[in-house]
């Protein structure tokens, strides 16, 4: 079984047998709901296998699969209880997902400044805590995981709860702890552009008890941990169906076993491109929180100023971070202009907040300055809403690195 893509996240280049197996495990019993009778012989038990393997990864006692990353972020503000009056911290780069799950739990996002490692700079985290902070999201932004030290110690100090955003970030670590595995809850992604895939899907994990029965009760309409199938009464929340199917179960199950050794693959190309592109005058790179644990989808370089950036980027076919979509706030103009689903504009007129804030583009001007001479270069992740149409992927030889290397070399020399 062969696979192509021409985007996608690594998950996306190694689609091999082991999927075909486990889709097909589940295709021939004809049994598709996540829920069934241990007794039954066609019921193969895919996506709780995932969620006992995926905590076992991570290194935490539950996690609760559900179908999509958007999912995974209200379920876990959900489990933690936020909503009316309360502000959650967010970076203003970010997919659009971490911002809009805030607002639609009816919590308000507080947009915070970035640091050159493109994830939450927390001078700013600190800077922005008020008597209604109730979280802060730490977002592990291009597969680099945020300074979790700082921002657990910030977080302790104040007595904030922390929601880990890990959708581009799956089988990262900081400080040899995974990504996921810090915070009280975590929200990982199994979209195509992520490091594992499914097509689409997410999943919650927390080590607290409490936060995952209310987890597990949010994605399917209140029900208690384990059930086989219909049950009256026991609910425990008021919930949604979230749920993932079991066909998604047995893909994510395929690909979460091979996190590992994708990283290690990632690692070594990234190596191999950003240490040949080091000799290079005047090219600079993000900051990397955990030379170590970063998944090293992406390669991000730091111009000295704009118009060096812009330059690079039209020669190369790409653009700065700054016009990256919906991942930078200030392309994000339902955000911007408070829009909600309702004529009523909860959650910012409400008489739990009793505040005013106010959004408007360019109100980071550290992130702006920070992005706009941002580009990032693939390794792993083909994706030009990343601004990430340039580069390598998971399966590129050294000749096509060193294709890049010559390609920047050249724009460098022309732009100088």
């Amino acid at each position: 079984m062969t696979v192509k893509p021409t985007f996608g996240g690594p998950g996306s280049y190694v689609i091999g047998e082991e999927e075909k197996k486990e889709v097909m495990d589940v295709l021939e019993s004809g049994y598709l709901f996540r829920y069934g009778s241990e007794d039954d012989p066609s019921f193969k038990k895919k996506v709780f296998t995932l969620e006992q393997e995926f905590s076992q990864l991570i290194g935490v006692k539950h996690a609760v699969a559900v179908n999509s990353g958007t999912s995974a972020l209200l379920t876990g503000l959900a489990a933690l209880g936020i909503g009316p009056g309360d502000e959650v911290i967010v970076p203003g780069y970010t997919f659009i997902a971490s911002i809009s799950s805030i607002i639609v739990s009816r919590a308000i996002p507080v947009l915070v400044e970035i640091d050159e490692s493109l994830t939450l700079d927390p001078h700013d985290v600190e800077k922005k805590i008020t008597n209604k902070t109730k979280a802060i999201m730490p977002v592990h932004m291009l597969g680099n995981p945020c300074q979790m030290d700082a921002i657990m110690d910030i977080a302790r100090r104040h007595r904030l709860l922390v929601i880990e955003d890990c959708a581009q970030a799956a089988g990262a670590s900081f400080q040899g702890k995974r990504v996921g595995s810090i915070g009280d809850i975590a929200a990982f992604s199994l979209n195509v552009f992520k490091t594992i895939t499914a097509g689409d899907g997410g999943i919650v994990v927390t080590d607290n008890d409490d936060y995952y029965e209310r987890a597990f009760g949010f994605h399917d309409q209140g029900h208690k941990p384990m059930r086989a199938g219909v049950e009256v009464g026991k609910r425990s929340i008021v919930g949604l169906d979230l749920r993932m199917n079991e066909l998604t179960g047995a893909f994510a199950l395929a690909q979460a076993r091979k996190v590992d050794k994708i990283l290690k693959t990632l690692r070594e190309k990234k190596s191999k491109l950003k240490t040949a592109l080091a000799k290079i005058p005047n090219i600079g790179f993000r900051t990397i929180n955990d030379q170590n644990g970063e998944c090293a989808t992406l390669l991000t370089l730091l111009f000295k100023d704009k118009a060096t950036a812009d330059a690079f980027g039209e020669r190369a076919g790409t653009k700065t971070i700054a016009h990256s979509g919906w991942h930078v706030y200030n392309n994000m103009e339902q955000i911007l202009q408070k829009k909600t689903s309702t004529l009523y504009p909860c959650p910012y007129e409400c008489p739990a907040y009793g505040k005013d804030i106010q959004y408007y583009a360019h109100m980071l001007p550290q992130t702006d300055a920070i992005l706009d001479r941002a580009i990032n270069i693939s390794v792993g992740v083909v994706d030009k809403g990343l601004g990430s149409g340039f580069g390598i992927n998971i399966n590129s030889s050294d000749e096509d690195i060193q294709a890049v290397v010559e390609k920047v070399e050249k724009i460098m020399k022309e732009i100088s």
